[in-house]
């Protein structure tokens, strides 16, 4: 477990070391599948004080800690329910990164405009539907991680690691924490890209699907040729 937290620390300081997040705005967790242990960044702690012995861990199905005297990220249970509903994903990365929080808070998915976009998002990046008063009240966060399972209806989440909380912001995930990560850094790239593109086109319409599909293809599956095998 001291390898988990070493980790999850490691990918949430890759986080402010990008600029995605100021003051407390984020938090990376990773997954022990076979221990069914959730690493996670503590609750309001800014990143300059984040050490990684504050790393809280929680068992996945009780959602309980299990190691600290500190409590979870306010979010853990949107981690959870992620985890709990996409077996394949192993990290969560919350960030107001600001970007993709923009899409977020207009209502608005991400189109799939370009080639940077469809080299790690398969089609548009999904949006939720806003919480009912009687979700936001019962569990807030935990129904936060039921509407983005709900976006996910005939999506495969490991093909668009991505979501927009309506009104809040992006969720992103990977194979493990640091791919969680640098799945978020893609995303505000791709939400500054598709703001500024549709500033100089607002007619603008999504890539061409056997366009966006080649480049998707071409790193992910099978098939996929981009980059080394050896290295």
């Amino acid at each position: 477990m001291k390898a988990l937290k070493e980790r999850v620390y490691e990918a949430n300081m890759e986080l402010y070391r990008r600029n995605l997040v100021i003051y407390t705005w984020g938090n990376v967790s990773e997954i022990d599948r076979d221990k069914g242990i959730v690493a996670i960044k503590p609750s309001g702690v800014p990143y300059e004080k984040l050490t990684p012995d504050m790393i809280v861990l929680m068992a996945l199905e009780s959602g309980k800690v299990v190691d600290s005297d500190l409590n979870p990220s306010s979010d853990a249970p949107t981690h959870l329910a992620l985890y709990r509903a996409f077996k394949d994903i192993g990290g969560v990365t919350h960030t107001h990164s600001p970007y993709a929080v923009a899409w977020a808070q207009a209502g608005r998915a991400i189109p799939c405009f370009g080639t940077t976009h469809a080299d790690y998002f398969h089609g548009d990046i999904p949006l939720t539907r806003f919480l009912t008063p009687q979700e936001t009240e019962e569990a807030y966060e935990a129904n936060t991680g039921k509407v983005i399972i709900e976006a996910f209806e005939g999506i495969n989440p490991v093909h668009t690691p991505a979501v927009l909380t309506r009104g809040h912001g992006p969720f992103t995930w990977g194979k493990d924490g640091a791919q969680s990560v640098y799945h978020a850094v893609v995303l505000e790239e791709v939400a500054k890209m598709g703001l500024w593109s549709l500033q100089l086109n607002p007619a603008l319409t999504a890539l061409p699907a056997h366009v966006s599909d080649k480049h998707f293809l071409r790193k992910h599956g099978p098939n996929a040729y981009y980059g080394q095998k050896n290295i």
